[in-house]
């Protein structure tokens, strides 16, 4: 189908609540996921959210084998996810490098709970129920924060570790380069 623009921190349709879908399995819906799909590959993210591409409703990518922004990260299955619901497993939260497509070229360290369970359903409006941990449970986090309107940005607790890759990265805060696309 298409590439679509990504919307950048500052547009205001980011900040908003999307709304839940109530079709599955339509014409629409199946048009814009591929588009979300084609998005992310362009530009080698490992996950979107509607909202990032101008759409107000509660549907969710995600999915890395081998990406050249997260080269250590662990595989994570290939995922449509509508209408989702999280919950954390127990109290542990663990702080991570995140960035996103709507902030490019930034980074910051982030808290996430390191253990969750996540439903919802696929586009066919089948039943999805996960428990995952580690960088699994931090994207599906991500993603569907940008469903309720939060940037990344809003959790970094400590702004000292928020900043442009590059920079983090001459400093040594992020540790050292390994692909170009840490690089501006």
């Amino acid at each position: 189908m298409a590439v679509r623009e990504v919307l950048r921190m500052g547009d205001p349709a980011l900040l908003r609540r999307a709304g839940a879908v109530s079709e599955f399995n339509t014409p629409a819906l199946d048009a814009l996921i591929e588009d979300m799909f084609e998005t992310m590959a362009a530009c080698d993210g490992a996950g979107l959210a509607a909202p990032q591409i101008g759409v107000d409703l509660r549907v969710v990518i995600f999915g890395v084998g081998h990406n050249p922004r997260y080269p250590d990260a662990e595989t994570v299955p290939q995922t449509v996810l509508i209408n989702p619901q999280i919950m954390p497993l127990n109290e542990g939260m663990d702080e991570g490098w995140e960035g996103c497509l709507s902030v490019p070229g930034m980074r910051g360290l982030v808290p996430r709970f390191t253990h969750i369970h996540y439903k919802g359903f696929d586009q066919l409006g089948r039943q999805i129920d996960r428990e995952v941990t580690g960088f699994h449970a931090r994207v599906v986090q991500h993603e569907c924060d940008h469903l309720d309107g939060i940037l990344y940005p809003q959790r970094i607790p400590d702004m000292r570790y928020f900043g442009f890759t590059e920079e983090l990265l001459t400093e040594g805060l992020m540790g050292t380069p390994k692909t170009p696309c840490d690089q501006p």
